[in-house]
């Protein structure tokens, strides 16, 4: 089911928007980061090289190859969404940012020069065959097209072998000047999120007598309420608890009583899982039982609450936030080599 607002279709617009950012990102990585070639200390040629050609080339690439999948991008993003029906819908969004996170930081520079690699042979194909009308698997490639597919691949193999031997730094960069000085945050606002969204599943599960039909994926349920109060409540809450972590954090301010509404979301996300997955169960015959993806955000959570060990608590929440950026990263990658 395509899902749309105010008849934008989503998936397009994520579409639209990754193919306006990857080569800002991409600029942004190979500047900020001090690349510099192995094979020459010629600070123009590095500045070229390094600041200007490589970055040039990935971002051509990425578009490329954005622009030239992008149906079966959008279509994977919707199929996407059904599989991973395992995951509640009201932590979509809760997962869903951290998957990001990972991609981008962990993921996306590391097959960056493949896809650079893939997409000029792609190119080089389409150019030096655009008017074959039919193709036949038994015909020969043509001398040229193997010519153009080699020679178009020299510029992108030339940019990575330039900086592949730093890879391994540009990994341990990341990690140590992105992840570990924004890992603290990226727990408050998850932390904060979370516990808004324990508060506004309580709600609606009030509000339909034991059974939450805004969790379900069920396309043969009643039309599902919108729940607008809820959603505006959850963002109050959601800011509030966001402002009380982050002062308490930076030290301005000790509101110890934010801890308290983390044990309360850890109690209400229990509660409403069991209900829902109970009257669920006996309510609808099709019913999907979401205990995985609650149980990783119970992990989650519940370290930051039940667990007084520092270093128990973080390798819980760690991991657990590791675990399912997994999950959505594979089901993602999955979906898009199957699609038909």
């Amino acid at each position: 089911m395509t899902n749309k607002i105010k008849g934008i279709i989503v998936s397009r617009l994520i579409i639209l928007i990754s193919i306006m950012s990857i080569p800002i990102v991409i600029f942004l990585i190979y500047n900020l980061f001090s690349y510099s070639l192995w094979y020459s200390n010629d600070p123009i040629l590095n500045f070229w090289i390094i600041k200007i050609i490589t970055p040039l080339v990935y971002s051509v690439s990425w578009l490329y190859f954005l622009i030239l999948t992008a149906s079966r991008l959008a279509n994977t993003l919707e199929m996407f969404n059904e599989k991973i029906s395992v995951v509640p819908s009201r932590l979509k969004f809760f997962y869903g940012i951290n998957a990001l996170y990972i991609l981008l930081i962990f993921i996306f520079p590391i097959i960056t020069p493949a896809v650079s690699v893939l997409s000029f042979m792609s190119f080089a194909w389409k150019l030096t065959t655009f008017r074959r009308e039919n193709w036949d698997d038994s015909k020969k490639i043509p001398f040229l097209t193997k010519a153009c597919m080699f020679l178009f691949t020299l510029l992108p193999i030339y940019c990575t072998i330039s900086v592949i031997p730093q890879y391994l730094d540009l990994s341990l960069f990341l990690w140590n000047n992105i992840w570990i000085p924004i890992l603290p945050y990226l727990f408050i606002v998850s932390y904060s999120l979370f516990t808004a969204l324990s508060f506004g599943s309580l709600i609606i599960l009030i509000s339909n007598s034991g059974i939450s039909e805004y969790e379900q994926t069920l396309w043969d349920m009643p039309k599902k309420k919108r729940f607008i109060h809820v959603k505006i409540f959850e963002i109050i809450l959601f800011l509030f608890l966001l402002y009380l972590d982050i002062n308490r954090y930076l030290g301005i301010y000790d509101f110890e009583i934010v801890n308290l509404f983390y044990i309360l979301g850890f109690i209400i996300i229990i509660f409403t899982s069991l209900i829902n997955y109970v009257k669920g169960k006996s309510k609808y015959k099709d019913f999907k039982g979401h205990l995985i993806g609650y149980l990783i955000a119970i992990v989650f959570i519940g370290s930051n609450v039940i667990f007084s060990t520092q270093e128990i608590s973080e390798f819980l929440r760690v991991w657990s936030l590791v675990i399912s950026a997994v999950i959505y990263i594979f089901v993602f990658f999955y979906t898009f080599l199957t699609i038909e």
